[in-house]
């Protein structure tokens, strides 16, 4: 997988552990769980098994670490779920920040990367983000990389607002 680099970050593929390890502390934070489907601390580890390890195994797009090159630091996640939504199997760009590093513009910037990956790279033709319908800044961050609202769902349980971007409304702005 692909090592991605902006201006101010850094995207690894995390394909170990050792290196997934960060996760559970960063899903740990109270600040995570506001609009999520109740993802208890102890249930992280599994689902980095799960999820990260997995896809990465089977070389499927999965998600990256995002870290500060000048600091080495963990500073959360962002990349790709593969989910189910309403009968259709979709891939989503999902991104996680430690609450010390909200409002800083890293999220948009982490999505930002994934998603020209998604569509340079990768060739997929489509992403979605889901987010919860009180999670502005998500949304903000959704919107900012380009997606717009598609419509509204229920996603396990809880609503879900699905934002979308193809890559040919990608291509129109990316090849001139």
């Amino acid at each position: 997988m692909a090592i991605l680099k902006t201006s101010r970050i850094t995207l690894r593929p995390a394909v170990s552990h050792r290196r997934c390890r960060p996760f559970v502390r960063v899903n740990g934070e109270p600040g995570f769980h506001a609009f999520l489907a109740r993802r208890l601390h102890a249930r992280t580890d599994a689902w980095v098994s799960r999820k990260v390890l997995t896809w990465d195994r089977e070389g499927l797009p999965s998600q990256f670490a995002i870290e500060i090159e000048s600091e080495g630091t963990l500073l959360g996640y962002c990349g790709f779920f593969h989910q189910d939504v309403d009968g259709t199997s979709e891939i989503e760009i999902g991104y996680r920040l430690h609450p010390d590093y909200w409002n800083k513009g890293l999220a948009t910037e982490a999505a930002t990367a994934v998603r020209d990956h998604a569509f340079r790279d990768l060739k997929l033709s489509r992403v979605i983000s889901l987010i919860h319908p009180e999670n502005i800044a998500s949304r903000r961050v959704a919107e900012k990389i380009g997606m717009t609202l598609e419509k509204h769902t229920t996603f396990r349980g809880l609503p879900a607002n699905v934002f979308s971007r193809s890559r040919e409304q990608w291509l129109k702005e990316h090849v001139a």
